[in-house]
Formats: structure tokens, C-alpha cells, sequence
């Protein structure tokens, strides 16, 4: 994305307490200087060293205007250390917003109702016959030439929000698969991307999308100078809960010492998947132990059934479609599901947009350095809340990769 963002902290003062307890108070503003209002917008703050002598920040209080509003505080690389205050603003157009952050060294963090929800599970073979498993899990790496695929309930890490609930497949193919909702509202923990009858009929909702060997949505892979390749030659890989809410939730994928087909030495992949509240679409990082300059890397969507297709030309693409959400072998008690998928990748990291084919609409991908970010985000005409046409997906598309290149400053 073309998004500018400066990040300046305006004042940070220490304060004691008359027990040896300190707080930090530090102001950040956000500028948005577009014409495109920005709900639910990302802020992080780093709070690492905060007080100035390694001590930890406990709590935190974040204000606007005098009112508290919700934040998290994240652990980012797993050191048992917090990293980040977390919490989501809401900028109309051309407007200057100031925050009012407090980090204390004592206390704990502050709890607010969950907006998003994750989960990682080991399947129980006790329970089984439930379909309803209860070995919950943080986080797993496997060996070379392992696959837990069967061995974890819903096949890997999924997560949601109000709108929306995506999966991981924990595999070789490491697809991105997404779960639609006929109303607002946090579902995973009940149904477990898997609602029994009872669920469907209170109007739960289910796995909209098949995916099989396909992108799936927006899944990254590897790029033979033909084809897609999938991330078969690693040493390790992974999955891991970063942050769990309840504004926003990370998932991380890695791939230790993978060698792509055609490079002359390894390379380690880390991938964030990141979920913010009262958002579809999900934030892709993707970051590389090397330079891959190069390689190439293929990622778009699955070409679904009948679909109809969208694209600027300049990274972003659509599609429209309908089609079973299982195998042929499966379809008993499922329907044709109504899906619309998008892809926003920056259009200096697009190679080539090729021509659609029998299971995708393809990208191929460079990455001049280290690390590139891109977005994926999807809607279901089951939605009570979303839209119903092509033309509407579309539209929301359009606007959707306006507001993620709307300038915002941080002062």
C-alpha cells in the first residue's frame, strides 16, 4: 500500500505514586487528512522500555477527549515481555484526533468486551463423536515431512471478528479458508468453524468457500517460472496465537529453511495474519530471513465457480461467484454458497497479473528486499449485513483500496 503514516510521540512524562508505583503518560494524535472516513483504524503505540530502565508496563488506560476507549497490550515475539498498546480509533474526514495513553508498572491489563476471537485445537479423540473438541493450544511446530492436518480440529489456527471468521490450513499448502455469518456477532467458540444442525437452524453460520489446492483467499505460495508451487521443503514449520483481543487478533505462519523451487540457498518465511475489530478484511505481513530479489512468489484468489471477475490493473481483484462449499462427496446438508473474494497487493510487488484459470485468478509476485504487505478481505450474500450483488462487491472493493492508501499522520 501507498499508506504514510509518522509516528511521534508529543509528551511522555514519568509519575510517581506513594508506593513506588509509576505511571507514563504519553499523547499521540492522528491527523487523517483525507476525504474518506476511517472506522476502526489501527494504532500501535511501542511501549518496550517505556519507564527507561527495562521495567515493564503492566496497565494501560487509553482516553479520547476524557473517555476511556478500549485497548490491548501484546506480546509480539513471544518473550513474555509486552511490546505494543493496541487500540482502534474512529477519523471522520479531514479531522485531528489527540489521545491520551497512561502505562503503569503495576496492576494488570484492563478487560473489555472481546470483538475478535482465535483459537488453535488439538483434536480430542475422547470426544469425538461431538464434533466439538476442547485441546486448546497456543502454538505447534512440526518437523520436516510432518502433517498435523488431520491431527488439529478445523486443520489450524482460526479467528474472527463480528463480520467475519478466516482458518489457516496448518500444511503444505497453508490456505487461507473463510467461514461467512448471517449476523453480527462472535461464533467460533460455539460452533467451531463446524456448526451441528441445531446451530445452522439458529442461524449460525458455516465454511462458505472450497478451497482444495487452490489460492483459497489470497494465500501465498511459491513460483516455479510456470506455476504456483506449494511450501513442500522446510525444516520446520508452524503456527502461533500472537495476540488474541480483544480489538485485534495475529496470527503468525512460519517456515523454517524453506528452498523454493530454483533458489541456491534456504530461506525462513514468517507470515502475519492480522484481524482488527468491525473489519473484513484481514492484513497480510510477510516477512523473509534474506533478500529474495531472487525469487518470485505467486498469491490471488480462488476462481470460484461461475464467478465474475473485477481488477483495476493495479493490484487490487475481485471476484463474484457461487459454488458448493465442500467436495461433490460432502454436499449432503450443505448449499451453494454466494461469495465475494478481494486482493490488494501494492502494485510494485505485482510482476504480472495473469489470466484467470481453472482454479485461480493468478498474481505473480517480486519482493526487492525483506518483507512486503498486502490485504485480503471477503463477503457472503448469507450476510444480513453485507451486499448481495457483484456490483456492490465491486464498488466496496474500490473503496476499500481507497481507504487503505487514505493518508493518516500520527503526531
Amino acid at each position: 500500500m501507498n499508506k504514510r503514516t509518522i509516528i511521534t510521540v508529543l509528551s511522555i512524562l514519568i509519575v510517581g505514586t506513594s508506593y513506588g508505583q509509576r505511571t507514563v503518560e504519553k499523547q499521540v494524535t492522528l491527523e487523517n487528512k483525507s476525504k474518506i472516513e476511517q472506522e476502526n483504524y489501527p494504532v500501535s503505540v511501542d511501549i518496550r522500555n517505556a519507564f527507561g530502565d527495562g521495567t515493564d508496563v503492566k496497565s494501560a488506560l487509553v482516553r479520547l477527549d476524557g473517555v476511556e476507549i478500549p485497548c490491548q497490550i501484546d506480546d509480539l515475539d513471544g518473550d513474555r515481555r509486552p511490546d505494543e498498546v493496541f487500540f482502534l480509533a474512529s477519523l471522520p474526514k479531514k479531522s485531528k484526533q489527540t489521545y491520551n495513553i497512561t502505562l503503569s508498572d503495576f496492576g494488570s491489563a484492563r478487560h473489555y468486551e472481546p470483538r475478535v476471537y482465535t483459537d488453535l485445537m488439538l483434536t480430542n479423540k475422547k470426544i469425538k463423536e461431538t464434533n466439538k473438541q476442547d485441546l486448546y493450544i497456543s502454538q505447534l511446530t512440526v518437523d520436516r515431512d510432518v502433517n498435523p492436518y488431520w491431527m488439529l480440529h478445523h486443520h489450524g489456527c482460526a479467528f474472527e471478528n463480528e463480520l467475519v471468521a478466516y482458518r489457516i490450513y496448518f500444511d503444505h499448502r497453508q490456505t487461507v479458508d473463510i467461514y461467512g455469518k448471517y449476523r453480527k456477532g462472535l461464533e467460533l467458540k460455539a460452533t467451531q468453524f463446524y456448526p451441528d444442525n441445531n446451530q445452522k437452524a439458529a442461524g449460525y453460520g458455516d465454511d462458505v468457500l472450497w478451497v482444495g489446492e487452490t489460492f483459497g483467499l489470497g494465500t501465498l505460495r511459491g513460483w516455479d517460472g510456470n506455476a504456483p508451487t506449494m511450501i513442500k521443503d522446510v525444516e520446520h514449520r508452524g503456527q502461533r496465537i500472537v495476540a488474541r483481543g480483544p480489538l485485534r487478533t495475529i496470527i503468525e505462519v512460519y517456515d523454517e529453511e524453506w528452498l523454493p523451487t530454483g533458489a541456491t540457498s534456504p530461506v525462513t518465511m514468517t507470515t502475519h495474519y492480522t484481524l482488527y475489530a468491525g473489519r473484513r478484511d484481514c492484513r497480510v505481513d510477510v516477512g523473509f530471513s534474506r533478500d529474495v530479489a531472487d525469487l518470485k512468489f505467486a498469491t490471488g484468489i480462488i476462481n470460484v465457480k461461475n464467478s465474475t471477475e473485477f481488477s483495476d490493473k493495479q493490484g487490487l481483484r475481485g471476484c463474484w461467484g457461487t459454488d458448493w462449499p465442500v467436495s461433490e462427496k460432502d454436499s449432503a446438508g450443505h448449499k451453494r454458497e454466494t461469495v465475494g473474494l478481494g486482493i490488494c497487493i501494492p502494485s510494485k510487488n505485482v510482476v504480472s497479473e495473469l489470466p484467470a484459470n481453472k482454479d485461480n485468478y493468478p498474481y505473480v509476485i517480486g519482493v526487492p528486499g525483506r518483507s512486503f504487505t498486502y490485504y485480503i478481505t471477503f463477503g457472503s450474500d448469507n450476510e444480513s449485513f453485507g451486499v448481495h450483488s457483484a456490483k456492490e462487491w465491486f464498488d466496496c472493493l474500490v473503496e476499500w483500496k481507497k481507504m487503505l492508501n487514505a493518508v493518516v499522520e500520527r503526531h
